[in-house]
């Protein structure tokens, strides 16, 4: 009898343990993260490549899915490394993606606002991988750029949060859950 009480105790025990876990699992899962990026000259153009994972939180995630649309922006900087005082910033440029789900279509919306571009998914992972890929993307003219110094590109996701309706806006400002940023991601140009 008390070996039966132990191991029910015991097994309590593994399984609230369990259940933290699943809720810390979660809870990391929200936010954007740039895995990688470089670029790439080619034809005097330097071209961008990156990969970027988006987790949604799970009021993000609701309100896509009663048909609020969200607003993801990445963030492209080109610095000049400078010794002495802070780096410059050279270049920057914001691409803009709306992400939106039709629930009598059952479809995700992904539409680049920068070129009007329009691609249709069928589910969420699938809209946000291909957000997250970017391949050879036309960042910057190599003749923009002084032959004599040194510069790093520099990238960012971030959800708009000005870009959600006024009522979710207010709540937006003042919670964790609708704060998804990822780091600058920079490497060497």
């Amino acid at each position: 009898m008390p070996g039966m009480l132990i191991r029910s105790r015991l097994r309590a025990g593994l399984l609230a343990l369990l259940a933290l876990l699943g809720v810390a699992t979660s809870v990391r899962a929200a936010g954007f993260d740039v895995i990688e990026a470089s670029t790439r000259l080619e034809g005097g153009v330097y071209r961008l490549s990156a990969q970027i994972e988006y987790g949604l939180s799970e009021p993000a995630l609701e309100a896509l899915q009663n048909g609020v649309p969200l607003i993801i922006e990445l963030l492209m900087e080109v610095r000049r490394r400078r010794s002495w005082v802070w780096d410059e910033t050279v270049y920057s440029l914001a691409q803009r993606f709306r992400l939106e789900y039709h629930a009598l279509s059952r479809q995700y919306l992904v539409r680049n606002l920068n070129s009007g571009e329009r691609r249709s998914f069928p589910t969420r992972p699938a809209a946000l991988r291909f957000m997250g890929q970017i391949h050879e993307f036309p960042l910057l003219d190599r003749g923009l750029l002084a032959p004599d110094q040194r510069y790093e590109g520099a990238l960012r996701a971030r959800l708009d949060l000005d870009a959600l309706p006024a009522p979710l806006r207010l709540f937006a400002y003042f919670s964790e859950d609708w704060r998804l940023s990822s780091e600058w991601y920079s490497w060497s140009l």
